[in-house]
Formats: structure tokens, sequence, C-alpha cells
């Protein structure tokens, strides 16, 4: 039921589609057309529903004129205005300068995961609001210039997550559905990059550390408690 508190507590199918239409159509008919000259409200609805299936991809502004026939530059200020309605985020490239990364493709996570219908997206976007959430309440509380971005190299091999704090890396973080064996993306990463440690996280029960490739493999939830989110 995603992580806003209505349909959360609820814990209804019934409660939860009745709220999820309504907050849509607020954020589009209401909150969208109070902030921004737009007239083509039916191709943002498209873009609205269109998103949730390409979370954890880096988001394809490309792909995505053409898919609604726009222009470029009015699917990336869409795009741009659904962050700001707070429907979707973003994050970047680990490694690139702030202005290169900016224009790198970033992948995209929805503030709603349950939006995701594929089980996998939905687990990596939980996991994604979560650090999102532990990067803000540091920020807060302590001032520290924290970020969340991802790691991928030019032969596609990827670290779901970076967080850094003050801009230097504070640990890397995997997304498994299951307590599988260490990733070899971890093992590949570990000795070529300054992440100082690594956190596999999963929905089952182990917990156990892999200290060859400075990595913890544990449950979502005990993860969790460790960021106290």
């Amino acid at each position: 039921y995603g992580g806003f508190p209505e349909p959360f507590l609820k814990a209804t199918p019934k409660h939860y589609k009745r709220w999820q239409k309504e907050r849509v159509s607020r954020v589009i008919q209401e909150d969208l057309i109070n902030l921004e000259a737009i007239r083509d409200i039916s191709s943002i609805e498209l873009l609205a529903h269109l998103l949730p299936e390409r979370v954890g991809s880096p988001l394809s502004i490309n792909n995505l004129s053409k898919d609604l026939s726009i222009s470029h530059q009015t699917a990336d200020h869409w795009v741009q205005i659904l962050e700001n309605l707070y429907m979707c985020f973003r994050i970047t490239p680990y490694g690139l300068p702030h202005l290169r990364a900016m224009k790198k493709e970033r992948k995209l996570f929805m503030w709603d995961w349950s939006l995701c219908k594929d089980e996998a997206s939905r687990f990596e976007n939980l996991v994604a609001s979560n650090l999102l959430k532990f990067c803000h309440a540091k920020e807060d509380s302590e001032g520290d210039d924290m970020e969340l971005h991802f790691l991928r190299d030019s032969q596609k091999r990827e670290i779901d997550f970076v967080v850094t704090q003050n801009k230097k890396p504070l640990f890397g973080v995997e997304c498994k559905s299951g307590d599988q064996k260490i990733s070899s993306r971890i093992a590949y990463f570990c000795s070529r990059s300054s992440i100082p440690a690594f956190y596999q996280v999963h929905m089952g029960d182990k917990d156990y550390e892999v200290k060859e490739y400075k990595a913890r493999i544990l449950p979502f939830t005990t993860f969790s408690k460790m960021l106290k989110v």
C-alpha cells in the first residue's frame, strides 16, 4: 500500500485504489494547473502513468519524447514538473562532476513505490525512498551534504545505490529480492572503487558478513533499523 499514511494504515485494496486515483487527479488537475501554464493535461496524465514502468532504470528523455510525441525539451520539463510536485525523483550517477552528472541519464523512482507493478522494481524503489529519507534526516539533523547516487560503468555493471556524505562515499547498496549469495557487482566494485562498505539488502531472513568484499547481506527490515528511518 506504499508509504503514505492513509492507504498504509487502512490497508484495504478498495481504499487504496480510491485514494490513489484521487491523489493523481489532485496532483494533475489541481496542483499542476495552479502552478504551471500547461494546456496538454491529458499528455501529462499519460506521462504520470508511464513513469512507474521505468522505475530503477536510467530514464531516457528521448524515449519519453517519442512515446508522447513531444519535443525532448518539453518531455524533460514535464518530468521536472512532476518531480516538483513530489510524484517522482531522480538520482545521478556516482563519480561524475555535478554538472556532467545532471546531463547524464538519471535513474527514476516514485515517491509512492506502490505504483510499481513489477515486484523487483517496487522493492528497489522502497529501498531508494528509505535511503533518500536517511539522507534528508542527516542533512536536517547534522547539516552534512548528503546525496543519493547509483554507480554504473561503461560495461553497464551497476551498484543500485551509493550514499555520499560531504562528497565522499559512505556506503553502497545492492537490492536483491531473495537472500542470495554476494552479488558479483559488489565483488567487482569492491576493489575498483573507494566505497568503504557495501550492503546487500533482501526480503529474506539471512544476515551475515562477507569480509572479503567489505559487505553485509541483511534483511531490509534490519537495514532500515540501522538507518533509523
